[in-house]
């Protein structure tokens, strides 16, 4: 094979894997998906008693989560049963919530953002449900991924909240954890910065095939 043209593939193998930093999510958002972050205005009305009402959300939440906690082994895994709760208290305020529906009509529950509410003025809003620990939360931990999509759960331009409750071990119950909650926050994400990482990945298909065979056996 030409040395040449080797070496060019090279060269932009390593300038795929160069991470690219600090990309604003509100552009990111708008090229994928062909809608815009609306950016939060305390000025306005609506968006205040929008964040008022969050507030109401993750005070009842974390009420709600502590009368019994929930039960993991993995910390990671208690973001996935928030979820469910959140969207039971903003249905019990009023706001009309539920799983993003994709731009082919699906709902997909994988993948940003988690949830969308309707507020009172009929208007669509997205959140993402987190976690963090106290021990965390000032680290450099990734915490936040968004994978684009052909078929976006984004469908509209809207507001981007990010709902997150600090966990914490209550007590443990045979081999799992019960995790309580102690403090929430809720977050804005129109200005957050974002990083890209490429990867190589495959499949099992062409992973197992016999080209790549050495040995198999039966226990």
């Amino acid at each position: 094979m030409d040395q040449n043209y080797l070496m060019n593939l090279e060269n932009v193998i390593k300038q795929m894997l160069t991470p690219l930093k600090n990309i604003p999510l509100n552009l990111v958002i708008e090229a994928t998906s062909g809608f815009s972050i609306v950016p939060f205005d305390f000025s306005n009305q609506n968006d205040l008693k929008i964040l008022s009402n969050l507030k109401k959300v993750a005070k009842e939440t974390g009420s709600l989560i502590n009368k019994k906690g929930i039960k993991s082994i993995r910390p990671n895994e208690v973001g996935n049963y928030i979820e469910d709760y959140v969207k039971k208290t903003l249905n019990k305020i009023g706001y009309e919530s539920e799983m993003p529906k994709t731009i082919s009509g699906k709902h997909r529950s994988a993948g940003y953002p988690d949830l969308l509410f309707k507020d009172d003025l009929g208007k669509i809003n997205y959140l993402e449900c987190k976690t963090f620990s106290i021990e965390n939360v000032s680290t450099t931990l990734r915490s936040f991924y968004l994978s684009p999509s052909n078929d976006s759960k984004i469908t509209e331009a809207a507001h981007h909240f990010v709902i997150s409750f600090e966990v914490y071990v209550y007590k443990k119950e045979s081999d799992k954890n019960i995790y309580k909650i102690k403090s929430w926050k809720i977050l804005t994400v129109e200005k957050l910065l974002v990083d890209v990482k490429y990867e190589f990945n495959s499949d099992n298909l062409r992973l197992y095939s016999k080209e790549h065979l050495l040995a198999e056996g039966i226990i």
